[in-house]
């Protein structure tokens, strides 16, 4: 059932709320199989829709690969209803945020990411499981989930909407007082976030997480101690080294962070609500992905 046999079958989960809503998606994807060996599908998620839903819809349609159009979100909802199943799961990178599209070199253009979901070659990575949730990039506290808690539908996203998100966060977010357990050590520290990457870049295309390997059997954790805009700007936009005194970095299979008060949550780009407690394990080999 390899590339162009023509009984591979492609059902493609479309998030209409995804993205600029530009692109008629079920239209173009129509168009691009018309005349190709692939029996497509098209399943558009309905608003608040279960994943009971989805895993009826995947599994009624038999199809060899599930292709998930939309951002992380989107993804992150297929994944979850494929987690620890064969089945490969392609990208069709059409969200506001596509981090994990960038971080497999995934075609951000529609028509090289629809070749690459037929064609492509499937690649097990692992997950993390953080607080029941399935996170296949990035899970944090503190920060960055209060911004997408209540700026996560500013107009301008990108730099400029973030630093004047940040600006006005700032003056509103307390610090964290974290107790973080890892490896057998414990660390106390005051925090302005706790980030937990599977992958290696927020979905601006930053690499916050250099040393990130979807591949091995370990995850990251960046805990940014210091409270400048400045430092945490950084970490969401560009390539600068951090300051080992604000930022520091570790590799771990599973975490516990303990808050002294409840913080802001985030998953993959999805607001959770606060917590005063996270948990965290890698999944190894936990999805299939269809990369180039």
């Amino acid at each position: 059932m390899g590339a162009g046999n023509s009984s591979a079958k492609l059902l493609f989960i479309i998030n209409p709320g995804s993205g600029n809503q530009q692109i008629n998606y079920s239209e173009a994807i129509q168009l691009h199989f018309k005349s190709a060996p692939e029996e497509i599908e098209i399943f558009e998620l309905p608003k608040n829709c279960s994943l009971e839903t989805i895993k009826q819809a995947i599994e009624q349609s038999k199809a060899d690969r599930v292709i998930a159009v939309g951002g992380d979100g989107t993804l992150k909802l297929v994944a979850e209803c494929l987690e620890g199943k064969n089945i490969p799961i392609g990208i069709i990178p059409a969200g506001s945020a596509n981090g994990m599209a960038k971080e497999l070199g995934i075609p951000l253009e529609l028509e090289a990411a629809l070749a690459v979901a037929a064609t492509g070659k499937p690649k097990k990575i692992h997950a993390i499981k953080v607080n029941g949730e399935l996170c296949i990039h990035l899970a944090d506290i503190g920060f960055n989930a209060y911004i997408i808690k209540r700026f996560d539908n500013l107009p301008q996203r990108g730099m400029i909407g973030y630093a004047k998100a940040a600006w006005q966060a700032l003056w509103s977010h307390h610090k964290m007082e974290v107790e973080i357990q890892i490896k057998g050590k414990q660390i106390k520290t005051q925090a302005a976030m706790v980030v937990i990457a599977n992958a290696t870049s927020y979905g601006t295309g930053v690499k916050i997480n250099p040393e990130g390997d979807l591949t091995d059997d370990l995850f990251e954790v960046i805990l940014v101690k210091k409270y400048t805009v400045v430092e945490i700007l950084k970490v969401r936009f560009t390539e600068l080294p951090f300051n080992p005194e604000k930022i520091e970095l570790f590799h771990t299979k599973d975490l516990c962070i303990k808050t002294r008060h409840k913080v802001h949550f985030q998953v993959d780009g999805e607001y959770m609500g606060k917590v005063n407690r996270v948990d965290a394990t890698i999944l190894p080999a936990a999805i299939t992905i269809i990369t180039p």
